[in-house]
């Protein structure tokens, strides 16, 4: 947790007054740069050093480590990490007698200290002195850096500073929910069912501030803890047409109706565009219901429950490394349609094989062939020592009797209904299911808060599992946005969320939800289970919650 927290580029700075002139300001890349990857705008790594340790250097010596992205800071361990956003850092002095609704609260906030100027803010970079002339933490590393790079960091870090921020007005909070044209429209339903009673159940609330807000403290700061309510607007953004021109409707969607955050959603085979267009226009997307989220590295701004079907292509690749003993199948035959999900799903099983020294075949189905087809498939399958199938429950229920050349067999829980997947009687019992929920019995009590809630308010349950997401993504979206009191920054919201997220006890179908920094899917793992009978929905599975 230290190393962490050494790794902080200015881990003890406070509020305070406008700033002197330092340098001429330099392009805000090149301080972006430096916060976010340590690296200078001659190409070097940025070094930070202590008294203690080894130098840190590059990405490990980043400002954005500790102080996170939107330069607010937040907690490591016991260690507050203060903002560092121009508005916090030369902000004057706080006073009794002055009132601070202008700056919104953020945790760890300091109203005690003189106001930095540029000349002290690199000062306390460069040397680890405050604006009052006190040493700062020894956790805080000391930088070298040259007038020109300092001045850079110092202009992003006034930049950093969001006055004005779009979807955001003083009486309304505007989300949009996005929804692909090849959704499923029962799933479509049942999502927005819960999502526009929840809206205004919401927004007829009376909002009362948390008793810290109506403190009288005697700290001049505590009167920035305040809290207006806003009535929240859910705009429903329905694309059409070729995946092409979805990032056009998007933009025109976001021209017309700025919104705050894109909120739960719904997708088909294919999110990427949506998950692009996120990451480029800068707007936190939260928790959409898809069966294939996008896994980029260092994209920021898209939250998920779970990787879903790329998660179960590392659990079913988990299982066969293991089934083989050591040594590899004879084959692995994958079977799905192409152009549905499961066609990319086997693309992720295969490639995960492939670093286990396995191979795959693939056996694909035309998208909307007829039944027959799909028997052809299964019998030139049927030799294989592993078959895997990432197909939807009328292909599952048309299977017919399990070819006997097949050896262990695997399905997509997620596209085959769960529990309900309709396996044919021969099937089931031979079928293992990637699972990348808890299980049923174990889950009950995490689910039916979200089902009662929908019960007293005759919400039909039409498709569970998404439902009840989009409640628990709706819930988390409410909690977190009371934390930040009125401090409506995006890439804040997203850094509230990773932090709140564990701490949340009803997480619905999944056992535990955690978000460190960096991390996008809130759930790591799942089973692989078998049918317990010829009959019923009663699972039981291989192992333990495994993570991948």
């Amino acid at each position: 947790m230290i190393a962490r927290v050494a790794a902080s580029c200015l881990a003890a700075l406070a509020l305070l007054l406008p700033p002197t002139p330092f340098a001429a300001e330099p392009p805000a890349d090149k301080g972006e740069a430096i916060y976010l990857r340590g690296v200078l705008a001659s190409g070097a790594a940025l070094v930070g050093s202590r008294s203690e340790g080894s130098p840190l250097k590059a990405a490990e010596a980043a400002c954005v480590n500790c102080h996170r992205r939107s330069g607010f800071g937040g907690r490591e361990g016991r260690t507050a990490v203060p903002p560092i956003t121009g508005r916090y850092l030369f902000r004057q002095k706080a006073s009794a007698g002055r009132d601070d609704r202008g700056i919104p609260y953020v945790e760890g906030m300091r109203g005690d200290r003189e106001p930095y100027t540029d000349a002290s803010l690199a000062h306390a970079i460069r040397d680890g002195v405050d604006s009052q002339g006190r040493p700062l933490s020894y956790l805080m590393p000391r930088y070298a850096l040259k007038d020109a790079d300092m001045a850079a960091l110092i202009a992003h870090l006034k930049q950093l500073d969001h006055r004005k921020v779009p979807g955001v007005t003083d009486s309304t909070l505007h989300f949009a929910t996005v929804i692909t044209p090849d959704a499923d429209p029962v799933k479509r339903r049942g999502m927005l069912d819960v999502m526009n009673q929840f809206f205004g159940e919401r927004n007829v609330r009376q909002m009362v501030p948390a008793p810290p807000m109506q403190s009288s403290s005697k700290t001049a700061y505590a009167r920035s803890m305040f809290m207006v309510h806003r009535r929240w607007e859910l705009h429903v953004w329905e694309l059409s047409g070729p995946e092409s021109s979805w990032q056009a409707q998007l933009d025109k969607h976001l021209a017309a109706e700025p919104v705050f955050a894109l909120l739960s959603g719904l997708g088909g085979h294919n999110w990427a565009p949506v998950h692009a267009f996120c990451e480029r226009a800068a707007i936190p997307c939260l928790f959409p219901n898809v069966e294939l989220p996008v896994d980029r590295a260092r994209d920021f701004y898209s939250l998920y429950f779970s990787k879903g079907l790329l998660l179960e292509a590392e659990l079913i690749a988990d299982a066969i490394g293991r089934d083989s003993g050591g040594g590899a199948p004879k084959s692995v035959v994958q079977v799905y349609r192409s152009g549905d999900s499961g066609e990319a799903a086997a693309a992720a099983l295969a490639e995960a094989l492939k670093r286990r020294g396995l191979a795959a075949s693939n056996q694909a189905l035309a998208l909307g062939a007829a039944a027959e087809g799909l028997a052809d498939v299964l019998r030139q399958a049927s030799n294989g020592e592993a078959l895997v199938l990432w197909l939807r429950p009328d292909d599952l229920a048309r299977l017919g009797e399990a070819p006997a050349g097949a050896g262990e067999v695997y399905a997509s829980g997620l596209m085959g209904g769960l529990e309900r997947a309709p396996l044919p009687a021969s099937w089931r019992e031979r079928t293992r299911l990637a699972y990348p929920f808890d299980l049923p019995d174990r889950r009950r009590v995490r689910v039916d808060f979200a089902l009662g809630w929908f019960r007293a308010r005759r919400i039909p349950v039409v498709a569970e599992q998404v439902q009840v997401d989009t409640y628990l993504a709706c819930s988390l979206a409410s909690e977190t946005l009371n934390h930040m009191v009125d401090t409506f920054v995006r890439d804040y919201l997203i850094e509230r969320t990773e932090t709140l997220l564990e701490h949340r006890i009803v997480t619905g179908y999944y056992p535990r939800l955690t978000l460190a920094p960096g991390q996008r899917f809130a759930s790591k793992g799942g089973y692989l289970v078998r049918f317990a009978g010829p009959e019923g929905l009663r699972l039981a599975a291989d192992r333990d919650w495994t993570v991948p």
